[in-house]
């Protein structure tokens, strides 16, 4: 009986560890969800402990209690801004078929993540600035980041090159970087110039790039 009685206690603590733990989780990714909708309108510099203690609601310890410092925080909010742009841009470009299909998919999704952010702004861009002259683990991680992302966006390229949807001898590294070229262009036209046209001037700058680059008699 008191084997029993023990043996029922131990669950009974292990469920209420594990209901404690997920409130927790929660509560983290709530605090993360909050702090990168601060970030995309001020920055990441703009980000503070107590800052996100008052848009949530909590006191100051209760939300260094899940980050521990602001840095971690900021960091947090990196990689959940990352994991959003990779299942809003990589992973649904990736259902389609290697070569040109997929690059123009990737180029597609970016555009309709840019329309997206008009306006709140591109935490990437917005990083780049704040962070460029400034070592550090926020930095750091912000670089892998984007890094990441301009890895896939030239595997794309390369793999349209081999599957002989572009010219055989191309720079797949210069095509890479007059993409990201002009998806940069376009933030500072739209979010700084505010000029109306930017979007359907990126698709066209987007279709020129690849006649450049051998691609002219495919269509989708």
């Amino acid at each position: 009986m008191a084997d029993t009685l023990t043996a029922q206690n131990i669950s009974e603590k292990h469920s209420a560890r594990q209901r404690l733990l997920q409130k927790g989780q929660q509560t983290k990714a709530a605090i993360i969800d909050a702090a990168l909708g601060m970030a995309t309108q001020i920055g990441l510099e703009g980000l503070s402990i107590g800052a996100v203690a008052d848009a949530m609601h909590m006191s100051k310890s209760g939300v260094f209690a899940h980050f521990g410092s602001r840095e971690e925080l900021q960091i947090s909010v990196i990689r959940e801004y990352h994991q959003r742009f990779e299942q809003e841009i990589f992973y649904p470009a990736m259902d389609m078929p290697r070569g040109l299909p997929r690059v123009r998919a990737l180029f597609h999704n970016w555009l309709l993540r840019t329309s997206a952010e008009i306006d709140s702004g591109c935490l990437y861009i917005s990083g780049a600035v704040e962070f460029d002259d400034r070592p550090g683990p926020v930095r750091d991680v912000l670089v892998s980041s984007v890094k990441t992302w301009l890895s896939a966006l030239h595997r794309a390229v390369t793999q349209a090159r081999d599957e002989q949807d572009l010219l055989k001898d191309i720079d797949t590294t210069q095509m890479s970087f007059e993409i990201h070229g002009l998806n940069l262009a376009l933030h500072y036209e739209v979010r700084f110039l505010k000029n109306a046209k930017s979007l359907s001037r990126a698709k066209q700058g987007f279709e020129h790039i690849l006649e450049r680059y051998g691609a002219s008699s495919l269509k989708d």
